[in-house]
Order: C-alpha cells, then structure tokens, then sequence
C-alpha cells in the first residue's frame, strides 16, 4: 500500500509539473490528453486526480493564490485602508494578465448560494472582501461596491488584454480608468507604481467618495 501511495504521490507530482507548462503554453485550453502523454501516463489517471479541468487549472495555481491571500493578510494592516485594496487588486490584475488561464479560472465561479470554500474564486473572495469592507467602512469607496464587481473588474481586464501586444500596459491603463470611476476625485492616488499617467476626468466635492 505504501509503494502504491508513493507511486500516485509521484504521478500527482509529475502531471500537475506537465499541466502548468501546458496551462502557460496554451491558456485554460491546454489538453488533458496531451498533458497526460508529456506526463507517461493514462489520460484515467490525469483524471482521477483531477477529476475536472477546473480541479486541474486550480491545482496549477494555487501557489498564486496564495501569495494573493498572504498579501492581502499583510496590507490589513496597512494604516489607508483605500490603497491596500487598490494594491492588492492591482496584484489581483496582474496576476491575472501574467499567468495564462488564472482568469479563466475566476471566471468560472459566478456568485452561487453555496460555494466551494475552497475554489479560487472563495479563496480569494476571502482574502479580499475585509480590505473592501474596510476601504467602506472608511467612506473610500462607495458601499454599493461587491467583492464580485471587483473580481469581475480584475477578469474582465485580463481577459480582455490578454492578446494585446503589451498586456501589462494595457491591462495598468485600463485598471487606472477604472479607479477613476471608483473615485475620480482622487484620480490614481493609491495605485502602486503610480506617475499619475490619467489626470483626473473630474473633480467631485473635497470630502466625498464615489
């Protein structure tokens, strides 16, 4: 029983190695079938160990979840509660656009009534939501705002950059326009790496927040 154990710890090992090159070759697209004749094994074994391509695209990132998860414990104690969510959402973008099928990934989770508590989508609802209900209870931003606005924001931009010539770029640009619709008054104060490339669209009263 031991060598058998030994033997599957070795197989999860070596498939979940082929996926992620497949997955960073080839997106949320990356064959089950290939990755199980790079790997030396029955396409019933790829399976068994992830029984969905879901369960296989979120094997190959969980080391990213939980760097996300990690730094959004970390910028909790961040003294402006409004540039920690803006700083972890950014990481959350770029993740997103840096790593072929992440967002893939998050977009397969809509909101349901009973989620998985460990899916990507969970996790990182998890590790989020206390920033943006900090960032409101501090009147940073609007309280209408939902956690599944900001990842469908994240999402949507990489999924919508992943094919431009310069994604990165592309992906910060668009990031930056949408802080200025969370709070135009404040342009991109807060962004990480901020030079301020958007001035401001417009000027709301001193003390208010959108």
């Amino acid at each position: 029983m031991t060598g058998q154990r030994s033997d599957a710890r070795r197989n999860y090992q070596r498939i979940l190695a082929v996926a992620e090159a497949e997955v960073a070759a080839h997106g949320a697209d990356a064959s089950q079938e290939q990755i199980a004749r790079t790997a030396g094994v029955g396409s019933a074994t790829v399976r068994r160990h992830f029984p969905t391509r879901r369960a296989l695209l979120e094997a190959v990132f969980q080391e990213r979840i939980e760097v996300l998860c990690e730094r959004a414990d970390r910028l909790s104690a961040a003294e402006d509660s409004r540039t920690a969510l803006l700083e972890w959402l950014h990481a959350l973008v770029l993740y997103a656009v840096s790593a072929r099928g992440f967002a893939d990934v998050l977009s397969y989770e809509p909101p349901t009534e009973n989620p998985s508590p460990n899916s990507c989508g969970s996790r990182i609802e998890a590790a989020g939501t206390p920033l943006l209900q900090r960032a409101i209870r501090d009147k940073a931003v609007a309280p209408h705002v939902t956690f599944h606005d900001l990842l469908t924001l994240a999402v949507g931009i990489a999924l919508a950059t992943e094919h431009h010539q310069a994604p990165d770029t592309q992906a910060d640009r668009l990031f930056r326009l949408a802080v200025e619709g969370l709070s135009p008054e404040q342009g991109t104060a807060g962004v990480p790496g901020n030079s301020d490339p958007l001035a401001p669209v417009t000027e709301g009263p001193p003390n208010e927040r959108v």
